[in-house]
């Protein structure tokens, strides 16, 4: 009997230290969590209105000015940018975003993606691993640009994108990143990232007109680069916040279980107790008896 009572003793200890880490854990994830909450929330509005105003110049423009950026074209070639954390135990978030980026490569390019024509541009280590591990055609140079994440890192990897795009190497790109509603609650996004959608095509905008100064031609030229930086650069602010935010949830109910856990495991270990007890008291009593008699 006291095997079963160490064997449990030795579980209990277990799961308290398991406990530990998944408490510790949570609360670096909450104050994470805070920092990159507030990024998102102010960059939020100044991506969503410098969406606005490129979707409406560029149906302003009805082909009067040079777009490489919002050509639509048959699409033969196809990249897939997929926003994912560098880190796991933050329950579903990655494999939901994986899980999205193959939905949608099955459903909108699934013969260029049988010919070998979809590239994948992970951003997080977890999207790396997994479609360089699944014979996809991965590009390899920016997985990494969450450690430190810059405007500057997310700029560089917006920049191949757009370039590939522009020399009619790539014909679509795909964005699929996780938008942040709070800690408890993600919403998994694919959307189009080139070409540059129009007006009609984005729900609930409105065609504006614009006087534009300096000409059409110059502030195309400079605007559609930036907001699309920007556009990448919120994504994985958005990506960020809902790693944290699925970190947290995800430990805090590692916590709960282990408590859960605990209160079985310490059930089991006074019964095992108490049954060690009344057999130790049985033998004595046995005994004393044997010598009387």
């Amino acid at each position: 009997m006291s095997g079963a009572l160490k064997e449990v003793r030795n579980r209990i200890k277990s799961v308290q230290s398991t406990q530990q880490i998944t408490k510790a854990m949570k609360m670096v994830s909450a104050a994470k969590l805070r920092r990159a909450q507030d990024a998102i929330t102010q960059m939020r509005p100044y991506a969503k209105k410098l969406s606005e105003v490129l979707s409406n110049i560029v149906s302003n423009s009805d082909g009067d000015v040079n777009m490489a950026l919002a050509t639509e074209r048959p699409v033969e070639k196809a990249m897939i940018i997929v926003v994912t954390s560098d880190r796991g135990l933050c329950g579903g978030y990655n494999s939901n975003l994986i899980k999205l980026a193959k939905a949608t490569i099955a459903e909108k390019y699934p013969s260029q993606h049988a010919k070998g024509n979809v590239t994948i541009l992970p951003i997080g280590k977890k999207a790396f691993e997994y479609f360089t591990k699944n014979g996809y055609k991965v590009v390899d140079q920016y997985w990494d640009i969450l450690h430190g994440l810059s405007f500057d890192k997310v700029q560089a990897a917006a920049k191949y994108a757009m370039e590939a795009f522009a020399n009619k190497e790539i014909d679509a790109v795909e964005l699929i990143y996780s938008e942040f509603k709070n800690a408890a609650t993600q919403r998994f996004v694919a959307e189009q990232f080139l070409p540059v959608q129009k007006v009609g095509k984005v729900s609930g905008q409105k065609n504006a007109d614009f006087i534009f100064e300096p000409s059409k031609e110059i502030l195309i030229a400079e605007l559609m680069p930036k907001i699309l930086n920007t556009q990448l650069f919120k994504a994985t602010l958005d990506g960020t916040a809902s790693e944290h935010g699925a970190r947290m949830t995800a430990m805090d109910k590692a916590s709960d279980n282990a408590n859960e856990l605990l209160k079985s495991l310490k059930i089991s270990y006074n019964r095992a107790r108490q049954a060690a007890i009344t057999t130790e008291l049985t033998e004595i009593v046995s005994g004393a008896a044997a010598l009387q008699g």
